[in-house]
Formats: structure tokens, sequence, C-alpha cells
């Protein structure tokens, strides 16, 4: 089993009030030369949980930190003209808090991070260490 020290949060990069799947970052993803969605979870608009890359592996969402950590997308990120914002839902809110939750459970050591601290980008388009505060050890 990994030792997972981070989960990292981040946005598709998507405009608000688009549906996108697994599928499609999973595709976007081998586009790129990756053998596979790079993402642990993927949280759709409607609050439903996917499962992207099993646990076990190591992810391919943050630069020098896939092999400790564990990485959740919301689908979203951007305003309708392209800017970044934080467009969850109140179901991605709610469905992202649930999987948090869950997550500490496995790794309580873990600390919970936007992908912004690792890489000059806006994404998620929030503070998930202020957010989730609660939730650190």
């Amino acid at each position: 089993m990994r030792k997972i020290t981070e989960i990292i949060i981040h946005c598709s990069a998507t405009q608000e009030g688009k549906d996108f799947t697994v599928e499609d970052i999973d595709r976007w993803h081998k586009a790129k030369g990756w053998k596979s969605i790079g993402y642990h979870y993927v949280i759709h608009r409607d609050g439903s949980i996917h499962k992207g890359r099993p646990e076990e592996q190591v992810g391919a969402h943050c630069l020098n930190h896939n092999k400790h950590s564990i990485g959740v997308c919301y689908i979203g990120g951007l305003s309708q003209d392209g800017q970044p914002k934080d467009t969850r839902t109140p179901e991605q809110r709610a469905a992202m808090r649930a999987l948090l939750v869950k997550l500490k459970q496995s790794y309580p050591r873990a600390l919970i991070m936007g992908h912004n601290v690792f890489a000059s980008k806006a994404c998620p388009c929030f503070d998930a260490a202020k957010e989730y505060q609660d939730l650190q050890p």
C-alpha cells in the first residue's frame, strides 16, 4: 500500500454548467500520452462520485507529488467566459466533503491541499486547505 501524505484537489478547467465525465477526462489524459485518467476520483456536477485510477496506483495529477497523494477533481472551474472560478454546485460541495471525510478515515495524516499550492495555476479555484481546515491533522 502506498503511503499517502496529501489529498490534492483539482478542477477539470471546464466551463461552468457543462457536463463532462470520467471517460472524457480519461480520453483527454490518454491524448497527452498518459496511460489513463490521472485522478483517483472525479465529482460530477450532480454530486455523483466516480472512480478514476485505483488508489493503489500512483496518479498523474500533480508534478512531484503523485507518488504519495490521492487526486480528487470536480467538473468545472471556469466561468462562462473561461476565467478561473469556483463553479462547484451544492451537490459537488456536499459530495467532495463526504469523499474527503471518507479518505481521511483511510489516510488520517494526509493534508488536504489545492493543486494551486504546488503549481502556478488557479486550480481548483478555491482555497482547499482553508475550506477543509476542520479535516486537517
